[in-house]
Order: structure tokens, then C-alpha cells, then sequence
């Protein structure tokens, strides 16, 4: 877990345990460097450390393009490398180089995406399954607000985990396709059961319903993650602890 912040990061005193850096996730098989990133938050930029000078060569997994999940892309130092061979899927909804280029070109940004350097290709992905080197990835449709936006499900030798950090509670036959039997369950949830109306308004999940959920898929165990910005240390792990979930935090490595 690089980044387990939703909408910005944070910093401070209150949030040095849980971290303040928003949403990415490295995925390896076993002691392998990551080759499989889920988001790209600003989070990625403590992955550079794992690397040192060893160039990206692997894919960027995009649930969708929201500010606080694609970030840290011109921050990532193993990516943007001479030598560095990154592919960047994001769910289709027109020229995926484009689509990043809205929000990663001037005047919002000095350069666009095709300024970095090594082989990049951005790829429109569909819904479906799809297969990325040892990773087999199913990706649905989840109904967030402001775009297409995927869940997803990674599978790699018998081990899988299922990832939905931006979905509406209402996305229970999605969330419990990507979910059933996983060994994990990483869900984003920011809310609570009685903000049930704000989570709503801007399209997320609550923590009471993703436990709900967790139990009917059956999953080995549960993360709760993309933490809003306004809960400190204290609040995240006060909530896991009352519903008996595990608090994703900055640096937590969870093999499966």
C-alpha cells in the first residue's frame, strides 16, 4: 500500500501512521519488483524507492482519472526513464492520451503525457478480462461520479484480490463478482452509514456497507482504504477497529 488517502493528501502530525499520500498499489509476485500498479495516486512516488535506478518495465492500472488516482504519473522517476517500458490501461471513454492530456498538459500542467521519457502505451481498456504478463485482471463497471470508472479483480497463480476504491454502495452485482471467494477485499471507504448522503453526492462507499458485502462474497479479509482526508489516524483506526476490518496504511504489505 503506497497511497491510502482519497480526494488529497495530507500531512501532519495526526496523519503520520495511516499516511497522507492518496491512492496506489503495488502488486509483486514474489520477491520480484512490482510490475503491476493499481492507481496512481501520489503515492507512486515512495514506489521510486523500491527501484533506486532500476526502470519501470510493467503496467499502471487505472480505476479511473479522478486527480487523486493519477497524480504521482510525472512524479515517478523508474517510469520516466530512457530505459523504462510502462504500459497505463484506463477504462475506455475515448483516446486514452487524450483523456490523460486534460488533465496533464498546460496550462494545468508543464508537460502532457507523451513528454515523458521511455515507451509508454496508454491503452483504453474495455471491461472484461484482461491479461497483463502473471496477472489475469477482471475489470467492471462500478458507478462512481465523473467518468468511467472499473473495479477490479487479480488473479496470479490461485491468489487473488479484488480492488474498488471509488464505487457507490449500489454497485452490489459488480462488487460481488470482482469479490466472491478473494483472498482480499480492498475497498474504498471514506464514509461512514450515517454520512450516507455525502457519500452518496460524490459517488463513494461506507464502511458499514462494505463489511456487508465482505461477508456475502466470502472474502478472506477485508481492507478498508482511499480514506478521507478529514479523518485523522485516530478516526481510521477507531472505525476498522469497530467493525473489525483492517485499516490500510501507508507501507502495509499484505501477501497473499
Amino acid at each position: 500500500m503506497c497511497g491510502v488517502r482519497g480526494s488529497t493528501p495530507v500531512f501532519g502530525e495526526r496523519f503520520a501512521r495511516v499516511g497522507g499520500h492518496t491512492s496506489c498499489l503495488a502488486v509483486s509476485v514474489g520477491d520480484e519488483l512490482p510490475s503491476l500498479v493499481l492507481d496512481a495516486g501520489t503515492g507512486l512516488q515512495d514506489l521510486a524507492l523500491e527501484f533506486g535506478d532500476v526502470p519501470f518495465d510493467g503496467v499502471i492500472l487505472l480505476t479511473h482519472l479522478h486527480w487523486d488516482h493519477v497524480q504521482g504519473i510525472p512524479f515517478f522517476p523508474p517510469a520516466d526513464n530512457d530505459d523504462a517500458r510502462v504500459v497505463v490501461a484506463q477504462p475506455a471513454q475515448g483516446d486514452p492520451v487524450a483523456v490523460m492530456a486534460r488533465a496533464m498538459s498546460p496550462p494545468h500542467f508543464p508537460i502532457g503525457p507523451m513528454a515523458l521519457r521511455g515507451s509508454w502505451t496508454h491503452i483504453a481498456l474495455e471491461a472484461g478480462t484482461h491479461d497483463f504478463g502473471k496477472f489475469s485482471v477482471l475489470a467492471l463497471d462500478v458507478e462512481h461520479k465523473g467518468g468511467r470508472t472499473f473495479g477490479y479483480r487479480v488473479t496470479s497463480d490461485g491468489a487473488s484480490f479484488a480492488y474498488v476504491p471509488d464505487a457507490l454502495d449500489a454497485n452490489d452485482g459488480a462488487i460481488l463478482e470482482l469479490a466472491a471467494g478473494v483472498d482480499v477485499l480492498l475497498r474504498g471507504t471514506p464514509f461512514v452509514a450515517a454520512e450516507r448522503e455525502r457519500a452518496d453526492l460524490f459517488g463513494h462507499g461506507t464502511v458499514e456497507h462494505a463489511v456487508e458485502i465482505a461477508k456475502r462474497a466470502r472474502v478472506g479479509k477485508l481492507v478498508l482504504t482511499h480514506h478521507s482526508p478529514f479523518r485523522t489516524d485516530d478516526d481510521v483506526e477507531a472505525i476498522a477497529a469497530r467493525v473489525g476490518a483492517t485499516a490500510a496504511v501507508e507501507g502495509l504489505v499484505i501477501e497473499i
